[in-house]
């Protein structure tokens, strides 16, 4: 069961309930790390919290580190602030979602989870103790700081670990693992596990206008209704690259999709200083032989590299290499890597590595560059099924085929022909919502299934509406039956944005072609949503930052 922490300062002298403006400074007295109100010029790092998730269905967080001092101070710092300031959110978003994970139930699966992450962690740490100057591993151990530093400040201690760092298993590092724990259920005999069959897990759209007047990337979340306790975050944290590399890494800005309790995105989407947009959409892995890849030594979690390449990498295919590395075999997905450096508004031709895209099961990565791809036909869709063909043999899509037929396709699907039919509709930013909002399934024949009673069905569209799906209906696999689960997002940015980190988002079910989700009247109202809103039809915001 995941902990139940008690928020009681020690150190830190300020409780979080209502503050908004929060830093960690260094007592000039003690020597010791606190709390102070509002934002400090002296601070080691500092947080802005605006919570509006009743009227927006967003909170919003900054975190900015002060280059002054060293990157560890700086990465725990950067975690306790948010752990403070976000205390409440955390609490909430871990009743909803994690509260009884490994309960009294598959004690099994439990222990050999707890044994796995221990041990990977070791490797992990033997790593960073090994290559002092390696700026892969500094920033690891960064990322490790900065959740230790979260889970600290959640629980009232911020006290810097001098003596090394220890992770409770089943603590805070479930947060992070949410996507890795769907493979790892698989891969450890978990005997009830997270994942549907066919279930998907994001739609994603590049999209270049006509003309190449602009390009647009949008992302649709695709999660359970549970999750929906979201933190828009902006980063700003002045690491250097490594111990031996005083620079500061390229990727120290970043704004992202987030969670309470969560220090990357986990959605994924990412806009970053080095001027790359990342992205991911899942693909899963259906080949039980494959897991035999998935072990705790020479692994690093798909979370931790998801991080390190987005702070390392300043071109796609850097980010390829670096993300690369320490292949975990879980949280298998489809990346995009966008590099708006190599586009200018208008020009005819496409800088080569504007777009590169990578996909990850266990034991093979692939990517390659695919703007030529994307000028030739405008668009890239990413929508949970492999693109490359090895990758997606390898990964038993052609059995998902014989087995349950072209709903598993990567050409004939229902969200690649529904894609392919609508994005030339797509003119500007309000079109390329709409289309990323889309879910008109009960008129749309492209949302047939075949084999569904009735036809029609919620699942078939950019962005899902499970829940509408009746309970007495038929269905051939789990996805397609009814669900507390759909999109429950929509994030887009441009070029006129992405430079100061913003973009459109909307957060929720889509509802302006079906009924708005609303807990009280679904079929889901016993589900612990603690500091939802009950009826989600929240407008589109323009995430405009401070700093």
């Amino acid at each position: 069961m995941f902990p139940v922490f008690v928020f009681v300062l020690l150190f830190c002298v300020i409780s979080a309930e209502d503050t908004q403006l929060l830093s960690v400074v260094v007592n000039q007295h003690t020597g010791k790390l606190q709390l102070k109100e509002g934002i400090q010029t002296d601070s080691v790092a500092s947080a802005n919290l605006t919570d509006d998730i009743v009227n927006t269905g967003w909170s919003y967080l900054e975190v900015v580190t002060n280059a002054k001092y060293n990157d560890t101070l700086q990465a725990y710092a950067a975690g306790v602030v948010e752990g403070v300031i976000t205390s409440q959110l955390i609490y909430k978003h871990w009743t909803n979602t994690l509260m009884g994970y490994c309960g009294s139930y598959d004690q099994g699966y439990c222990k050999r989870l707890k044994e796995y992450i221990t041990a990977n962690l070791q490797w992990v740490e033997e790593q960073i103790a090994k290559a002092t100057e390696s700026p892969y591993w500094h920033q690891v151990h960064l990322s490790l700081l900065q959740l230790k530093g979260l889970e600290d400040g959640y629980n009232g201690q911020c006290t810097f670990p001098d003596t090394g760092l220890y992770f409770d298993p089943l603590g805070f590092l479930l947060f992070q693992m949410g996507g890795d724990l769907e493979d790892l259920e698989a891969a450890l005999n978990k005997s009830s596990q997270s994942r549907t069959v066919g279930s998907g897990s994001c739609s994603a759209l590049i999209k270049l206008l006509p003309g190449n007047k602009e390009l647009l990337v949008s992302h649709d979340t695709w999660n359970n209704y549970q999750s929906m306790l979201r933190i828009m975050k902006k980063y700003i944290f002045s690491f250097r690259t490594s111990l031996k590399d005083q620079t500061l890494i390229p990727g120290n800005t970043q704004a992202f999709s987030s969670y309470p309790g969560s220090i990357f995105s986990g959605d994924d989407f990412y806009i970053l200083s080095t001027g790359l947009v990342t992205l991911e959409t899942t693909i899963g892995n259906s080949n039980s032989d494959l897991w035999k890849f998935v072990k705790p030594q020479g692994s690093v979690m798909e979370w931790l590299r998801n991080i390190v390449a987005n702070r390392l990498a300043q071109s796609g295919k850097e980010w390829a290499d670096i993300f690369s590395h320490y292949n975990s075999g879980t949280y298998n997905n489809q990346w995009m890597i966008v590099d708006y450096k190599g586009f200018i508004p208008g020009k005819p031709s496409l800088k080569k590595g504007l777009l590169t895209v990578l996909e990850q099961i266990p034991g093979m990565i692939q990517a390659a560059d695919k703007t030529e791809e994307l000028y030739n036909t405008s668009y890239w869709a990413s929508y949970n099924i492999a693109y490359f063909d090895e990758v997606f043999n390898a990964s038993g899509g052609q059995d998902l085929v014989k087995k349950y037929g072209l709903w598993f396709s990567f050409s004939d699907n229902p969200r690649a022909k529904i894609f392919r039919r609508n994005q030339s509709l797509i003119t500007d930013m309000e079109s390329m919502m709409r289309l990323m909002r889309y879910n008109d399934f009960k008129n749309d024949p492209l949302s047939k299934c075949d084999g569904c009673i009735p036809a029609q069905n919620g699942e078939n569209a950019i962005s899902a509406r499970s829940d509408l799906n009746p309970s007495n209906g038929t269905y051939p696999f789990g996805a397609l039956k009814q669900r507390p689960h759909g999109g429950t997002d929509m994030k887009m940015t441009s070029f006129g944005l992405f430079r100061q980190y913003e973009m459109l988002a909307v957060s929720g079910p889509t509802w302006d072609q079906v009924p708005a989700f609303e807990w009280s009247t679904s079929p889901y109202s016993s589900l612990m949503h603690t500091g939802h809103p009950d009826r989600w039809d929240f407008p589109t915001v323009h995430v405009r930052w401070s700093e």
